[in-house]
């Protein structure tokens, strides 16, 4: 079984604004637009190195929208950040409308997605993103695990002409994947090899299912684990595979069961493979206020409740 380390936990967010800094100094067209964030977003670098290509709009989210719809036109590649709430739910007919319609070379970056947002509460934690986001014709929707994943993401999205929605966290996380990646959009990662069952994951998750994974070996269970970073276009080739050798699959996802990856991988599976499946991911309810590790706890995001239902679908085979 393959052993991942932690080399040190560090927040999504914080790749993303590495990403940014490394595309200033080789993509002179980028350029990156702020809800009053900067700081929240680590955009500090971008700004302080590229003034002239950083536009601070203020608590204006949805003229955002529209001015990096509009600077597309000119031919740049904008960067928009803020807060995944105001990234998606407060603007969606501007990005429906002035993005995804006509296909505007837009990169929406969310920062603070999910749960894990923590104190701040049900009103920031936006559980329904990736629904939101998946369901506009075109739109790519990337969720990403780890700092060094989001770093590799947000340089590789720059060279993807059409609209990305590109999901990332506030808390500090293990950082397990390679640091120099190429990240490849669409294109699912097979972490752990097994014949037992298929975990999905995604995002935050990503990690907790490794961690799963290795308590199913401890106790005789071969465990598969896929990280699904690109949730639109799907890799369903990636989990055809899998599921033909396991017989069965456990999504995770920082997200509402309603709309989310294990959605996706229902379709999937439902059109090609029908085959058992268990949803890790919050039960169709808002958050609360609290830490980011009571939250994944208290609505049953975590290794643990991994574990649980990999055996409860293995039992349903």
């Amino acid at each position: 079984m393959k052993k991942y380390t932690d080399s040190g936990k560090k927040d999504t967010r914080s790749g993303f604004g590495a990403g940014l800094t490394e595309l200033g100094k080789t993509h002179p067209n980028v350029v990156a637009l702020c809800a009053d964030l900067t700081g929240s977003l680590k955009m500090d670098a971008f700004k302080a190195n590229h003034p002239e290509r950083f536009f601070q709009v203020g608590i204006a989210e949805a003229n955002m929208m529209g001015i990096a719809a509009g600077l597309t036109i000119g031919g740049k590649i904008p960067f928009t950040g803020t807060f995944a709430n105001f990234s998606t739910g407060r603007v969606y007919d501007q990005i429906r409308q002035s993005i995804a319609y006509s296909h505007k070379n837009v990169k929406i970056c969310a920062s603070h997605a999910g749960l894990t947002l923590g104190e701040d509460g049900a009103t920031h934690q936006i559980l329904e993103d990736i629904g939101l986001m998946k369901m506009l014709p075109g739109m790519t929707v990337i969720n990403t695990c780890d700092y060094n994943q989001t770093k590799a993401a947000t340089i590789a999205i720059a060279d993807h002409h059409g609209p990305v929605y590109l999901r990332f966290g506030r808390p500090s996380v293990p950082n397990f994947t390679p640091e120099n990646q190429t990240f490849e959009i669409g294109k699912a990662l097979q972490l752990q090899e097994g014949n037992d069952v298929t975990i999905i994951a995604t995002g935050h998750l990503v990690w907790e299912a490794l961690q799963a994974a290795e308590t199913l070996h401890e106790q005789g269970i071969s465990a598969e684990v896929i990280n699904i970073h690109t949730i639109k276009p799907l890799d369903t080739e990636a989990i055809l595979n899998s599921v033909r050798k396991t017989g069965c699959v456990v999504t995770a996802e920082e997200h509402n069961y309603l709309g989310g990856l294990g959605e996706s991988v229902s379709r999937v599976l439902t059109e090609n493979l029908p085959s058992p499946q268990e949803f890790v991911a919050t039960q169709d309810t808002f958050g609360e206020s609290g830490t980011p590790a009571q939250l994944m706890d208290k609505y049953r995001l975590n290794a643990a409740a991994i574990i649980r239902a990999a055996v409860k679908v293995i039992a349903r085979k």
